[in-house]
């Protein structure tokens, strides 16, 4: 894996350099044209001066003596202290109006014919000269002033060189105090590292993110909200662990003495009756566990709720229930009036559901009725179980759905209303025991839709 550093500094280092090549070419083009421009501005007042000058002069003149007194003026401007390495070096000529000409420079090229007025490039024995021709009407004369191009092009070579060598220097200067500041940015995160090896292995102490920068904070806090999820998960573990170890512990020593008597029994009757007692306690075990099981797969911290019809829900079950009701010769009804919909967990719902009839089974006399009615209501539906059995001693009402209480059931684990509770809880419901007042034993459940 790249590390984070590397992953920031290639890709900016890379923007950075194609940035500054890009702005130093397009200043280096638009230099230079800005250069030629200067260059042309000399040669046209260069011309003017010389046309100034030749304007004194008589018009007998001796264009010889002239020609030598500027080629010697510029020899020695080059030994002069007011010499530049910039200054361009002028070649000249003159004709008189009709072609005749009349000087020339000594490097100057042997141009034939004059060109016509105004800037323009000639070409010479294979060299390029930049020049001006200046038209004097005055005098009759024709003045082109000019320098060899690649003179000119050597002088702008250097000024560009000049402009591009920061450049070429700042830039790994520039990436060097990048790769620093990356570092130092970067520091907080290797301290958050640093501090996650050091704490102990068993640790789920949520992490602080006073100290850190905004960037790592939302970090922290996915970290510390997994940190409390795996916390909850652990002690749902040690929960679930310790009531099983708690609540098998003693149906598990009884089915043992069950198992010694059958086995020293001296008789077929005695024998037939510790097995008897050694069955049910195997049946009261399972159904311990299987709820046991049941309440630590109802505890996850979030439940996948989605759109389920209550009313369709309550008929499957009953109809799964029937058998056992036929066997106590209980009945079993469903009131409802329409489609409940509900959102809610459709595994929570079911087990819901099985605990509240299977409880009023367990307590239903034979020829009783058990009646299941669905309501809904603005907001909520609400469930009614309601039996025909002998109820629940009034002070024990508050203590129904407490984990493994069991009111007037010996036989029971305590644990299907304290599931009933958890289901109800997690969809953020209502749950109310009462004796109902022609007898019997009611569970109403409010569940929102």
């Amino acid at each position: 894996m790249i590390a984070m550093r590397t992953r920031i500094l290639l890709p900016t280092l890379l923007l950075v350099v194609i940035g500054s090549l890009g702005l130093v070419l397009s200043v280096l083009r638009d230099h230079h044209r800005e250069i030629e421009n200067v260059y042309d501005a000399q040669l046209v007042q260069a011309a003017r001066v010389l046309q100034g000058l030749l304007r004194q002069m008589p018009a007998d003149a001796d264009w010889q003596a002239i020609r030598q007194a500027l080629d010697q003026a510029m020899d020695q401007s080059s030994a002069s202290i007011l010499s530049h390495p910039y200054e361009i070096n002028l070649a000249f000529q003159i004709w008189r109006s009709d072609g005749e000409l009349l000087m020339r420079s000594a490097d100057a090229p042997p141009l034939e014919t004059p060109p016509a007025p105004g800037i323009h490039d000639v070409l010479y024995l294979g060299q390029d000269w930049c020049g001006v021709l200046l038209e004097d009407s005055q005098r009759g004369l024709l003045i082109w002033v000019g320098e060899r191009d690649d003179l000119r092009q050597d002088l702008i070579q250097r000024i560009a060189d000049q402009a591009l060598a920061p450049a070429l220097i700042g830039i790994p200067s520039l990436a060097l105090l990048i790769w620093l500041l990356l570092g130092w940015g970067l520091r907080p995160l290797r301290r958050l590292t640093r501090h996650l090896r050091a704490r102990p292995i068993d640790s789920l102490e949520p992490l602080s993110s006073a100290a850190l920068p905004v960037e790592l904070a939302p970090m922290a806090d996915a970290l510390n909200h997994q940190l409390l999820q795996l916390t909850r998960l652990l002690e749902r573990e040690r929960r679930f662990i310790a009531d099983a170890a708690h609540e098998l512990r003693t149906p598990l020593a009884v089915l043992a003495i069950h198992a010694s008597n059958a086995r020293r029994a001296a008789d077929p009757a005695a024998r037939d009756e510790a097995l008897a007692l050694l069955e049910q306690g195997v049946t009261r075990a399972t159904r311990l566990a299987s709820q046991l099981l049941t309440m630590a797969r109802l505890e996850p911290l979030t439940q996948a709720r989605q759109r389920i019809e209550l009313d369709a829900l309550a008929r499957e079950e009953l109809a799964e229930l029937t058998p056992l009701a036929l066997r106590r010769d209980v009945e079993l009804v469903l009131d409802e009036d329409g489609p409940s919909p509900v959102h809610a967990d459709p595994t929570a719902m079911t087990v819901m559901l099985q605990n509240l009839v299977g409880n009023a089974l367990q307590f239903s006399p034979p020829g009783s009725e058990i009646t299941v009615t669905l309501r809904r209501q603005p907001g909520w539906t609400e469930l009614q179980v309601l039996d025909q059995g002998p109820g629940v001693a009034s002070e024990a009402l508050t203590r129904l759905s407490d984990r493994f209480y069991s009111a007037n059931n010996p036989a029971g684990a305590g644990l299907g209303l304290a599931i009933v509770a958890l289901v109800i809880d997690q969809l953020d419901g209502a749950l109310e025991f009462f004796n109902r007042e022609g007898g019997g034993f009611g569970v109403r459940v409010r569940v929102p839709n």
